[in-house]
Protein backbone atom coordinates (compact mmCIF):
# COMPACT_ATOMS: atom_id res chain seq x y z
CA UNK A 1 0.00 0.00 0.00
CA UNK A 2 0.88 3.57 -0.79
CA UNK A 3 4.32 2.33 -3.29
CA UNK A 4 4.84 5.38 -5.54
CA UNK A 5 2.35 7.57 -4.26
CA UNK A 6 3.56 10.72 -6.46
CA UNK A 7 3.27 8.65 -9.76
CA UNK A 8 0.55 8.67 -12.48
CA UNK A 9 1.54 5.13 -12.90
CA UNK A 10 -0.28 1.90 -11.92
CA UNK A 11 -3.60 1.01 -9.67
CA UNK A 12 -4.76 1.28 -6.44
CA UNK A 13 -7.67 -0.45 -4.44
CA UNK A 14 -10.45 1.22 -2.78
CA UNK A 15 -9.55 1.12 0.79
CA UNK A 16 -6.04 3.42 -0.44
CA UNK A 17 -7.66 5.55 -2.06
CA UNK A 18 -10.10 5.98 0.58
CA UNK A 19 -7.54 6.44 3.32
CA UNK A 20 -5.75 8.64 0.66
CA UNK A 21 -8.66 11.01 0.66
CA UNK A 22 -8.62 11.19 4.37
CA UNK A 23 -4.83 12.04 4.46
CA UNK A 24 -5.36 14.21 1.61
CA UNK A 25 -8.22 16.51 3.44
CA UNK A 26 -6.00 16.31 7.33
CA UNK A 27 -2.70 17.78 5.59
CA UNK A 28 -5.34 20.15 3.98
CA UNK A 29 -6.38 21.49 7.16
CA UNK A 30 -3.20 21.74 9.22
CA UNK A 31 -1.76 23.47 6.24
CA UNK A 32 -5.13 26.09 6.80
CA UNK A 33 -4.39 25.94 10.62
CA UNK A 34 -0.38 27.13 10.85
CA UNK A 35 -1.00 29.08 7.86
CA UNK A 36 -3.15 31.97 10.32
CA UNK A 37 -0.29 33.13 11.96
CA UNK A 38 2.23 33.78 9.43
CA UNK A 39 2.66 34.74 5.74
CA UNK A 40 -0.73 32.68 4.83
CA UNK A 41 0.16 32.81 0.76
CA UNK A 42 3.48 31.47 1.09
CA UNK A 43 2.98 28.53 3.33
CA UNK A 44 -0.58 27.69 1.74
CA UNK A 45 1.24 27.50 -1.85
CA UNK A 46 4.25 25.40 -0.47
CA UNK A 47 1.93 22.87 1.06
CA UNK A 48 -0.86 22.55 -0.87
CA UNK A 49 1.20 21.68 -4.33
CA UNK A 50 2.69 18.10 -3.11
CA UNK A 51 -0.91 17.75 -1.55
CA UNK A 52 -2.43 18.71 -5.06
CA UNK A 53 -0.49 16.53 -6.97
CA UNK A 54 -1.20 13.43 -4.01
CA UNK A 55 -5.09 13.94 -4.99
CA UNK A 56 -4.58 13.70 -8.45
CA UNK A 57 -1.69 10.93 -8.71
CA UNK A 58 -4.27 8.73 -6.35
CA UNK A 59 -7.12 9.25 -8.09
CA UNK A 60 -5.78 8.80 -11.69
CA UNK A 61 -4.28 5.69 -10.09
CA UNK A 62 -8.09 4.68 -8.86
CA UNK A 63 -9.37 5.42 -12.11
CA UNK A 64 -7.06 3.29 -13.92
CA UNK A 65 -8.32 0.50 -11.85
CA UNK A 66 -12.02 0.72 -12.30
CA UNK A 67 -10.57 0.85 -16.19
CA UNK A 68 -10.78 4.29 -17.19
CA UNK A 69 -8.16 7.23 -17.76
CA UNK A 70 -7.16 9.46 -14.72
CA UNK A 71 -8.91 12.02 -16.44
CA UNK A 72 -12.48 11.07 -15.89
CA UNK A 73 -11.48 12.32 -11.91
CA UNK A 74 -12.12 15.58 -13.60
CA UNK A 75 -15.72 15.05 -13.91
CA UNK A 76 -17.92 16.01 -11.38
CA UNK A 77 -18.27 14.05 -7.61
CA UNK A 78 -16.72 11.24 -9.59
CA UNK A 79 -14.87 10.91 -6.46
CA UNK A 80 -17.57 9.46 -4.69
CA UNK A 81 -17.97 7.30 -7.38
CA UNK A 82 -13.90 6.16 -6.92
CA UNK A 83 -14.54 5.77 -3.33
CA UNK A 84 -17.53 2.99 -4.16
CA UNK A 85 -16.99 1.14 -7.34
CA UNK A 86 -14.81 -2.22 -6.83
CA UNK A 87 -12.13 -2.32 -9.49
CA UNK A 88 -11.98 -4.71 -12.18
CA UNK A 89 -9.99 -7.64 -10.62
CA UNK A 90 -8.45 -8.45 -13.75
CA UNK A 91 -5.45 -7.10 -16.27
CA UNK A 92 -6.01 -4.14 -17.93
CA UNK A 93 -3.69 -1.66 -19.97
CA UNK A 94 -2.98 0.02 -16.28
CA UNK A 95 -1.22 -3.19 -14.91
CA UNK A 96 -2.24 -5.99 -12.72
CA UNK A 97 -4.92 -6.03 -10.30
CA UNK A 98 -3.70 -4.63 -6.51
CA UNK A 99 -6.74 -6.93 -5.01
CA UNK A 100 -5.11 -10.19 -4.20
CA UNK A 101 -7.06 -13.04 -6.51
CA UNK A 102 -9.61 -15.19 -5.21
CA UNK A 103 -8.00 -18.47 -3.35
CA UNK A 104 -8.89 -21.36 -4.78
CA UNK A 105 -10.36 -23.27 -1.63
CA UNK A 106 -10.20 -26.85 -3.24
CA UNK A 107 -14.32 -27.49 -2.38
CA UNK A 108 -16.86 -26.42 -5.08
CA UNK A 109 -20.19 -26.19 -3.10
CA UNK A 110 -21.99 -27.00 -6.26
CA UNK A 111 -20.50 -29.86 -7.13
CA UNK A 112 -22.49 -33.13 -5.79
CA UNK A 113 -20.79 -35.11 -2.94
CA UNK A 114 -20.01 -38.70 -4.37
CA UNK A 115 -21.54 -40.84 -1.91
CA UNK A 116 -18.68 -43.70 -2.36
CA UNK A 117 -16.59 -42.63 0.22
CA UNK A 118 -13.37 -44.49 0.97
CA UNK A 119 -13.77 -44.00 4.94
CA UNK A 120 -17.39 -45.52 4.46
CA UNK A 121 -15.91 -48.56 2.39
CA UNK A 122 -15.56 -51.85 3.92
CA UNK A 123 -11.64 -53.43 4.29
CA UNK A 124 -12.75 -57.21 4.33
CA UNK A 125 -12.53 -59.44 1.50
CA UNK A 126 -15.63 -61.70 1.90
CA UNK A 127 -17.79 -58.32 1.58
CA UNK A 128 -19.16 -58.52 -1.67
CA UNK A 129 -21.59 -55.87 -3.30
CA UNK A 130 -24.98 -56.97 -3.21
CA UNK A 131 -27.01 -57.18 -6.35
Amino acid sequence: MFKNIFSFYGRIRRTEFCLSFVMWWTGYFIILYFSEGFDGEKIVLLGLIPLIWFRLTQSAKRCHDLGNSGWWQLIPFYVFWLMFQEGNRVYNEYGESPKPPKQFSGFDYREPVNNTNAFHQSSRADDKPVS
